[in-house]
């Protein structure tokens, strides 16, 4: 059986965020162990988030959703004690995270509500932000490795809390993201260079870091996963609820919810900023004056090389369909005159046996 040490920090959930997080835990000296759905090639993998809470004190929960954290929870259950302080990095809805909390302090440990803003760069260079929610003397307990992943620690207030916050401004960048993503898509329409854009907005208030970090990743055509759609329309999912719960109507948010929910159907789901290729080359939309050699030249003064390459691929796709369906109808055209002509000859077949059967009789 392993023997807990004091100081060893146990990181359940190895996804964009938590390997990062584990990996710098261990750069600034931390005993790191953790556990993943899928094992993962990574120093100290054990065989179950059980064993994690056998060996750890601290556990940092990095998972997806609110069936997963109760799950996680209920998987380390039975391995907690009162020298246990669990933190819970997810964003679910505020009455899960404080089911997860009575759970874990019925066993005597302390729980952290303690979602953080930041994605995969963030996690990278240790920059993430906290807000947490929970009791104060726990949380200055865990604040050294907190501070060896963040560039800031809020104290919310209680558990549930800082959920509340973090489902808040996670409102706050979905919108913005996608206003962003459709104002970059006008701009690429009306045929203007996009860095004029990029330009017009660095100065402009409604500018954020959110918006600088995703503006020139849109304008490169850079759909690398940073947060994905799923995860953001869950996020916003919540907030509908919250709202609804207390008569609030959220219209922007609503709208929001709308455009995910309309992009995972389409099956872009693996990054928020697909919003654009979305709102630029829709089916049935697809750039049809093209065919027109003097609007062609105007988009291909207009339209950057990553756009003319997604263009290329849509036009080249939508002849073949064409050409595709060109020939399933001469097929069905063929077999419908071969059914035809079958039964014509057997139609006339059939009359000459009549006739002929009915001159024997005579």
């Amino acid at each position: 059986m392993s023997v807990r040490i004091r100081k060893n920090v146990g990181v359940i959930g190895l996804g964009i965020i938590g390997r990062r997080v584990a990996d710098n835990l261990r750069e600034r000296g931390f005993h790191v162990f953790v556990w993943n759905r899928t094992p993962r090639a990574v120093p100290n993998f054990v065989g179950s988030p059980a064993e994690v809470a056998e060996i750890c004190d601290f556990i940092q929960i990095f998972v997806s959703d609110d069936e997963a954290l109760l799950q996680m929870v209920q998987r380390i259950l039975r391995n907690l004690t009162p020298d246990h302080v669990v933190m819970a990095h997810c964003t679910v809805s505020p009455d899960t995270m404080r089911a997860a909390a009575e759970m874990v302090e019925k066993r005597g440990a302390r729980f952290l509500d303690a979602p953080f803003t930041g994605s995969k760069m963030a996690a990278e260079n240790a920059q993430l932000v906290y807000y947490v929610g929970g009791d104060e003397a726990a949380l200055e307990k865990v604040r050294p490795i907190l501070t060896a992943t963040s560039k800031e620690i809020i104290h919310i207030g209680k558990v549930g809390d800082a959920t509340v916050i973090k489902v808040a401004t996670n409102m706050v960048t979905a919108a913005s993201v996608q206003a962003a993503a459709e104002a970059l898509a006008l701009v690429v329409k009306s045929g203007l260079p996009v860095e004029k854009f990029a330009e017009a907005m660095r100065n402009n208030g409604s500018n954020s870091a959110t918006l600088d970090m995703k503006l020139p990743m849109m304008m490169d055509g850079n759909f690398e996963p940073h947060f994905s759609v799923k995860h953001m329309l869950k996020d916003v999912v919540i907030a509908t609820r919250l709202a609804r719960s207390y008569g609030v109507e959220l219209g922007a948010t609503e709208a929001s919810r709308e455009g995910l929910d309309n992009e995972i159907r389409k099956g872009r789901g693996m990054t928020i900023i697909r919003r654009l290729p979305a709102a630029i080359f829709q089916p049935g939309n697809r750039l049809k004056a093209a065919c027109s050699l003097q609007m062609e030249k105007r988009i291909n003064r207009s339209l950057p090389d990553w756009m003319m390459v997604l263009l290329q691929k849509q036009s080249r796709s939508l002849r073949r369909r064409r050409s595709s369906h060109r020939k399933q109808s001469r097929f069905l055209q063929r077999l419908q005159r071969s059914r035809q002509s079958r039964f014509s000859t057997t139609f006339q077949r059939s009359r000459l046996q009549r006739k002929h059967s009915i001159q024997l009789r005579n």
